[in-house]
């Protein structure tokens, strides 16, 4: 889906903007604006989900560290009925109907970090990084007052994680100092802390006056709290700065009277906050609860509202992304939403368009919110040279009839393979950092190779060396060592991942979570092709848990698409590709397919996930190919099928007695 992908490349820019480069090129609640954008459009076509690295690139300059346990990022709401909603999720998950204890918290606008103890002494600091892997700021973080360097010593290893931030106060001051000295200003104390605290020099970040808070934990060596309140109790009697705005709320509408209370104090914190945080305080509920692909399943942020403008719609352009979708997008007269100028916003599709009766000329209301691209919400009046955009029938890139089908809303460009904005997006997709992630092939380098003939298609990639190394050696920009370095690059990406390959791929439905779900059924490509060419493929395909009737039949299409297979075959001739192993511990159930049937006593949701943690495959359907089946009350044909086929059938207590 075109808005969807486009909406990742949006936010990669912006978190690269953010997070690197310490100068955000939209303001907060805009970027909120996109990622709830993101998070409705995931829900919507989850099909087309991939898994985001949220969060700063490691600078060159500094050593990697890569976290023992990932700090992910939270799942955000936007609305004080969505309180009621996420309590209800964690209520289904957990089979129960009592209010789970919840811990509300300020939610600091600053920088992630972690500082990790042995033995009770302070032993390195590190950012948070892209999650997976982070900056050693060991020395840095030593010059910031509210971190002891000696705590009690209650095990070998403890990793206490918190929020680097610039008070308001020191935010001014050392803006009002850039400004004497015709410097460059922070646009804001979170980008100052970040700025601040990844320094070189030491002696800047000690000079800036950071602080920061902990508020939840990393590795343990031994973890032998019970709740998260009485965790944060010990982080605080052992000398760590500890929010002072924080509830343990025993109701929603404890919950719900702590936002609003944090709402309104907002503006006379000492520091910025951009919303709050609510967590399960159980330290065995969060286990329970454990994790989707990115987030926790026991905590989510509450974002404070976002932010709108009143503007002109000049004008409304096409587009058209990596599958064909062709998108709307409305040119705005600039207008300035929380500290950012706004020129364009996304109109989604024609029905969008229709529905809230949006005209050329017409004076709007655009919103920004977070990390979601600034949206048209409404129309607020039409003005005397308003007037109605005619989508166009023809493919603003070659020209091909524009088709609209009966079961989507989008219209798309058939011409898969040639138009030539399908074919660079499918480029840029290929080399996108989920995929094949090959440095110095960004967005411009590969129009520009497009449009010179060198590449084609994403085998072409790998032969831009031998055809026309000294031809991208000539172009102006380059030489011999961007070269080298490119051609680098690119042959050490001829290693990857089963699931990542799959992604690369660009097949239509296909993100991240469902490349996994791919990669994990078949584990090696020679098994994915030779399933492919069974026309049973498509009921065969809906037997894996999260993979419905149009997801197999576009999963199925690629693959009898003989340009792809092609495509695919030489792929595999010049790279090489790593079978799907989930490196985790070894149970009786690694690698075993399950099917779940009749009444659980925990939620099917909690069934499934503790399965995948055990190493299984998790299917919706008994075939030849199940190994087990786990059988609760009242089972029904599930059961009769396996006992008729001879599959083992074991009971609900016996599956959660495993380990």
């Amino acid at each position: 889906m075109k808005e969807l992908e486009e909406l990742y490349k949006k936010l990669e820019e912006l978190d690269n903007a953010y997070y690197n480069d310490a100068s955000p090129l939209i303001s907060d609640a805009e970027y909120d604006e996109l990622k709830r954008k993101l998070s409705v459009l995931e829900a919507k076509f989850p099909m087309f989900k991939r898994e985001r690295k949220v969060g700063a690139k490691v600078l060159k300059e500094f050593k990697k560290v890569s976290h023992k346990v990932p700090m992910l990022s939270l799942d955000n709401i936007f609305e004080i009925d969505e309180i009621p909603e996420f309590m209800a999720k964690i209520n289904r998950f957990l089979g129960t109907n009592e209010f789970i204890e919840i811990v509300a918290e300020p939610k600091i606008d600053g920088l992630g970090f972690s500082a990790i103890y042995e033995n009770g002494e302070y032993v390195r600091g590190v950012t948070r990084g892209d999650g997976d892997i982070g900056e050693d700021i060991t020395e840095n973080l030593k010059t910031i007052s509210d971190l002891p360097l000696k705590i009690e010593n209650i095990c070998k290893e403890v990793e206490v994680r918190g929020e680097v931030y610039m008070s308001k106060a020191s935010f001014f001051e050392i803006n009002e100092r850039a400004i004497k000295n015709n410097e460059k200003v922070f646009a804001n104390p979170r980008n100052a802390a970040s700025g601040s605290l990844r320094q070189l020099d030491i002696n800047v970040t000690r000079q800036r006056k950071l602080n920061l808070f902990a508020y939840t934990k990393g590795y343990f060596s031994e973890f032998n709290f019970k709740t998260h309140f009485e965790y944060l109790t010990w982080l605080k009697n052992n000398g760590f700065a500890v929010a002072d705005d924080i509830k343990l709320c025993k109701s929603i509408k404890d919950v719900e009277d702590y936002y609003k209370d944090m709402e309104e104090k907002r503006a006379s914190l000492p520091y910025d906050i951009d919303g709050v945080v609510y967590k399960v305080n159980s330290f065995d509920l969060q286990k329970r609860l454990g994790f989707i692909a990115h987030a926790p399943r026991f905590a989510v942020a509450h974002k404070f509202p976002s932010q709108k403008a009143i503007t002109k719609l000049l004008s409304i352009e096409t587009g058209v992304g990596r599958t064909g979708v062709v998108t709307p997008v409305a040119n705005l007269e600039p207008v300035n939403i929380g500290g950012v100028v706004v020129s364009r916003a996304t109109l989604h599709n024609s029905d969008e368009i229709i529905r809230k009766g949006i005209k050329v000329n017409d004076t709007v209301v655009v919103e920004r919110s977070g990390d979601v691209i600034p949206k048209i919400i409404e129309v607020k009046h039409h003005n005397e040279d308003s007037y109605d955009f005619i989508f166009p029938n023809k493919c603003p890139s070659c020209g091909s009839d524009i088709v609209i089908f009966d079961d989507m809303v989008a219209r798309k460009c058939l011409n898969s393979s040639n138009c030539p904005a399908q074919i660079i997006e499918r480029l840029k997709y290929f080399v996108s950092r989920d995929a094949f992630n090959i440095e110095g092939l960004g967005e411009k380098n590969i129009e520009s190779f497009y449009n010179l003939g060198f590449v084609k298609n994403p085998v072409d990639i790998f032969k831009l060396q031998e055809k026309f190394g000294k031809d991208i050696e000539n172009l102006e920009g380059w030489g011999k060592k961007s070269c080298d370095k490119l051609f680098k690059a690119i042959v050490d990406k001829k290693n990857i991942s089963f699931d990542k390959f799959i992604y690369s791929l660009g097949i239509d439905q296909v993100g991240g979570a469902t490349a996994r779900l791919l990669a994990i059924y078949f584990v090696s490509p020679s098994k994915m092709l030779e399933f492919m060419g069974n026309e049973t493929a498509v009921i065969s395909l809906q037997s894996i848990e999260g993979i419905g009737e149009s997801m197999a039949k576009d999963i199925y299409k690629f693959f009898c698409n003989q340009d792809n297979l092609n495509m695919v075959k030489e792929l595999l001739e010049i790279v090489e590709i790593n079978d799907f192993i989930i490196v985790q511990k070894q149970t009786e159930l690694s690698g075993k397919t399950i099917v779940f049937t009749g009444s659980l006593s925990i939620s099917r949701d909690e069934a499934k996930a503790k399965a995948l943690d055990l190493g299984a495959k998790v299917s919706s359907a008994v075939s030849k190919k199940t190994d087990i089946v786990v059988v609760g009350l009242d089972a029904g044909s599930k059961l009769k099928k396996a006992n008729e086929l001879g599959i083992k059938v074991i009971s609900e207590e016996d599956f959660l007695k495993i380990t």
